[in-house]
C-alpha cells in the first residue's frame, strides 16, 4: 500500500490539465463579460451621437428638421448600435433644442436576463 501511495504523490501527469481545468471557466466569464460591456458601450455611444446631431439638426437644419416628427425621425434614423429600440423625445426648453433617448440593453445570462438601463441627452442652443 506504501508503494501505491508514493507513486501517486510522485505523479505529476495530469497537473496541467486540472490546472487549465480550474483556469479556462474563469477566462471564459472575463471574455464574455468584456464583450457585453463594451456592446453597452457601443449602444450609449450610438445614443449620444444621436440625439447630439438630432439635436443639432433641430438648431441649424430647419428645412430638414421642421417639426417634433422630423427631429425624431432624425434622431432614429441616426442611431446606429444594438437592436434596443430607444424612445427618443423632443422639446424646446431652457437650454435650447434638446433631444432626449432612453432605452433598455438585455444582457442574457444563463438563468436570468438582466436589462441594463441606456440613456442620453444633448442640447443645442
Amino acid at each position: 500500500m506504501r508503494g501505491l501511495l508514493g507513486r501517486f504523490r510522485r505523479a505529476e501527469e495530469g497537473g496541467s490539465a486540472v490546472e487549465y481545468a480550474l483556469i479556462l471557466p474563469a477566462f471564459i466569464t472575463l471574455l464574455v463579460g468584456g464583450l457585453c460591456l463594451g456592446n453597452v458601450a457601443f449602444a450609449i455611444n450610438s445614443l449620444h451621437y444621436a440625439v447630439q446631431d438630432a439635436a443639432r439638426c433641430a438648431a441649424v437644419k430647419t428645412t430638414v428638421c421642421t417639426s417634433s416628427a422630423t427631429v425624431v425621425s432624425y434622431a432614429q434614423g441616426r442611431y446606429s448600435g444594438p437592436q434596443i429600440s430607444p424612445s427618443f423625445s423632443y422639446s424646446t426648453g431652457g437650454c435650447g433644442h434638446t433631444v432626449s433617448a432612453s432605452g433598455s440593453y438585455p444582457i442574457i445570462l444563463a438563468v436570468a436576463t438582466l436589462n441594463v438601463p441606456v440613456s442620453a441627452s444633448a442640447c443645442y442652443p
